[in-house]
């Protein structure tokens, strides 16, 4: 463990800080555990432990949990964060809350997304939860750093950290007969959020284990869609499809894809979760985003 006086930078968060605490302040990593990183090059992230204290601004973050973690916030006066109504677990009467509205309301329903958040400010404590197991993530992000993120794993923002929603622009159509579908394994927006003005925190919730990468220029890899957390806006996405191999080159076989998977070309950071869905592939695929195909 790194000592009072020394300059401890986490390895996941990559910020540095005095490494007195036994967890990064900004992140909530164990600092006294030793970065694994598989043959294959992606690095596990170690879950939040029980009790780490995370600090944004003049507040404080205490994340109590294991199995289902809760994010419990000691708001300063001057602070003030925003979340989907759904994850307020308890707060003190103390504690204002209002309404958030988001721009777009009507694009926003259609895409399925939440129309109203609400924010919460300082002073007194506040607890957000998932309501699901998983993992609490810790995303700090500092002036004019941003991510983006998939939905549904949203929690918590400070209130310095701005966020709009966009297309995903991952997406196929498959045709069985006269009926046409259209699908969507990253979900049809993605959220992109960037701090202003100084250091923010955001917090996310990913079912299972949570491992990260670094892609370096022209890396690519493949994974499920459903898969990705975050990535940052550097790494480029597309479709890649495989089909079994037809006995003969007429066969309609041939064209029935079997498998979808994301790829994600580098350069920058990925994190990706152990729980997924697999994409159902119905029909023939007659149109995509863009993709690249292989025959097996």
């Amino acid at each position: 463990m790194a000592t009072p006086t020394a300059t401890y930078t986490c390895p996941y968060c990559r910020i540095p800080s005095d490494g007195s605490s036994g967890t990064c302040p900004h992140c909530g990593a164990p600092v006294d555990v030793r970065e694994r990183t598989s043959d294959s090059g992606w690095a596990e992230q170690p879950p939040i432990r029980d009790m780490a204290r995370l600090h944004f601004s003049r507040s404080t973050c205490q994340i109590v949990g294991t199995y289902v973690p809760v994010a419990e916030m000691n708001l300063h006066d001057d602070d003030w964060v925003y979340f989907s109504h759904h994850v307020l677990l308890h707060t003190e009467p103390r504690v204002r809350l209002d309404t958030m509205r988001m721009a777009a309301g009507w694009n926003r329903v259609l895409a399925g997304m939440p129309l109203i958040m609400m924010t919460a400010r300082g002073p007194g404590h506040i607890a957000f939860s998932a309501d699901a197991p998983g993992e609490t993530l810790a995303v700090p992000l500092q002036h004019n750093q941003a991510v983006d993120v998939v939905e549904h794993r949203f929690l918590v923002a400070t209130g310095n950290i701005n966020y709009q929603w966009e297309n995903s622009g991952i997406w196929f159509s498959t045709q069985k007969g006269d009926d046409q579908e259209y699908h969507y394994p990253l979900g049809r927006t993605m959220d992109r959020f960037w701090a202003q003005g100084g250091p923010g925190l955001m917090l996310l919730h990913a079912p299972g284990n949570t491992f990260i990468r670094d892609l370096a220029p022209g890396e690519r890899i493949l994974i499920q869609p459903s898969g990705l957390i975050w990535k940052d806006p550097t790494v480029r996405m597309t479709l890649h499809f495989e089909y079994p191999h037809g006995a003969y080159w007429f066969s309609s076989a041939r064209w029935q894809a079997k498998s979808v998977w994301l790829v994600l070309h580098g350069p920058g950071r990925v994190a990706i979760q152990s729980v997924f869905e697999r994409p159902e592939m119905v029909g023939q695929v007659v149109r995509c985003s863009s993709a690249t195909t292989q025959v097996w």
